[in-house]
């Protein structure tokens, strides 16, 4: 149990820092390190010249990691080396985020000894803490806590991209502790983060092995069927290999009918008939998404020809070949883009949902992959798809392959949740924890005792 109870404590005069330690200072980030805000930009790298790794903001990840991998080369001269060389404690911290996604700004990296030698770019700073008065790690610690995010968002201007005020950021206040006391600080913090992240990633692991157990079921259900006593033959395809005796293999052709959605030329939206219509990025596995659909114009034979019905199989022909999902009606007028295709059930001898996983089997076994046009980008042509032949039980069997999948994907998925839920609860518990520890709600004496 973690002791939140200190000697003595005072205010500290900050109102978001609150209460700390009676024996801890407050002083501001410039005056207990040096700050450096111009980084290097430099020059591709060249020949027979010193080139340098240069940090920049995506080099830093959420959890305030630098990730050398990749990171860029550049050529820099004698001035541009003095000026942005970091050294083993210093800080980088993200200035502008730009486009980056993984990062925000004020988020920072701490520089170790593997990662030499390394230059700050230009949209990051540098933070080198005064020795003997600031330990990093327990500056880096503090800097990336959860009660510091909040006060640095207010130190954001965004123009174009989100941008630190340096001023502000050089002004802001921390607590200082003894430099003992920091330091004993970030020992627990590695300590108790590296058992933390430790119990996290195992957690993790459950999780692919979760979904590669789902895999497995639906491959297995789909291609083999339920009764694991059913003779089986030679399907005659490679990626298939047997299948029950009694199962047929045929063309997709010979079983749904396969529609291509309409071409969208913006110039001839004249606002006769508009009606909603789905693109590639609104099906996704199992969903369709029905929220803020754009709209275009579609004349007495485009709706006849491209409007769904509920049961349609909406196919994903470019991005992630063979991506589906289901139309379930919501709409009663709805209708679907070029990048998609529209499989539609053309005899009662198939059950759409059932369809659906044979199609996440073959779109994991890559298929699609082989089928797909050989340019830049993949594209599953509409002459393709319907060639493809797949596994096909009678309808009543691939009903109650349907039935057995859900009934044991729902357990496997609640195990996922349930794992998912510890791996959040342990997030917090890091977070909660680094921010207790770096604030002096936490007396480690009693917890070492």
């Amino acid at each position: 149990m973690i002791s939140t109870a200190y000697r003595c404590y005072r205010y500290s005069g900050i109102e978001w820092l609150g209460d700390i330690p009676a024996n801890w200072a407050v002083k501001r980030l410039k005056f207990v390190s040096q700050i450096a805000s111009s980084g290097v930009w430099g020059e591709d790298p060249i020949p027979d010249v010193e080139n340098c790794r240069v940090a920049t903001t995506a080099n830093i990840d959420m959890q305030g990691n630098i990730n050398t991998e990749g990171m860029t080369i550049r050529a820099l001269s004698q001035r541009e080396l003095e000026i942005g060389q970091c050294q083993p404690g210093d800080l980088i911290v993200v200035k502008s985020s730009g486009s980056a996604t993984n990062v925000v700004s004020g988020k920072a990296g701490l520089v170790k000894e593997e990662h030499l030698p390394i230059c700050f770019s230009n949209f990051t700073l540098r933070v080198r803490p005064t020795p003997a008065l600031l330990d990093p790690r327990f500056l880096w610690r503090f800097l990336n806590s959860e009660v510091v995010k909040a006060q640095v968002r207010l130190m954001v201007a965004t123009t174009t991209y989100p941008n630190l005020q340096v001023g502000e950021y050089a002004s802001f206040y921390l607590p200082v502790p003894d430099y003992e006391d920091q330091r004993a600080i970030a020992d627990y913090l590695d300590r108790e983060t590296a058992r933390l992240d430790g119990l996290a990633s195992a957690k993790e692991r459950v999780l692919g092995l979760l979904a590669e157990q789902r895999r497995a079921l639906i491959t297995h259900a789909v291609t083999r069927g339920l009764d694991s006593h059913a003779p089986l033959r030679d399907s005659g395809i490679p990626w298939l290999g047997k299948i029950p005796a009694h199962w047929e293999t045929p063309p997709v052709y010979s079983r749904f009918e396969v529609q291509l959605g309409k071409m969208l030329d913006e110039k001839k939206i004249k606002g006769t008939h508009l009606a909603p219509y789905l693109r590639n990025v609104d099906v996704q596995w199992g969903t369709i998404n029905t929220t803020d659909l754009p709209e275009m114009d579609f004349d007495d034979d485009d709706r006849v020809k491209y409007s769904l019905r509920a049961g349609d199989i909406l196919v994903c022909e470019g991005g992630e070949v063979g991506r589906c999902a289901i139309w379930d009606g919501e709409y009663d007028e709805c209708y679907y883009q070029k990048a998609l295709h529209r499989l539609r059930v053309v005899h009662g001898k198939d059950e759409a949902r059932f369809f659906v996983l044979v199609m996440r089997t073959l779109v994991e076994a890559g298929v699609f992959s082989s089928q797909a046009s050989a340019s830049t980008i993949q594209h599953l042509p509409a002459e393709k798809l319907r060639v493809v032949r797949y596994p096909a039980p009678p309808l009543s069997e691939q009903r109650a392959i349907v039935a057995h999948i859900a009934t044991e994907t729902a357990k496997l998925d609640a195990l996922c949740s349930a794992t998912e839920r510890t791996i959040a609860l342990l997030k917090e518990r890091r977070a909660a924890l680094i921010a207790a520890a770096v604030t002096g709600k936490i007396n480690l004496e009693m917890t070492t005792a």
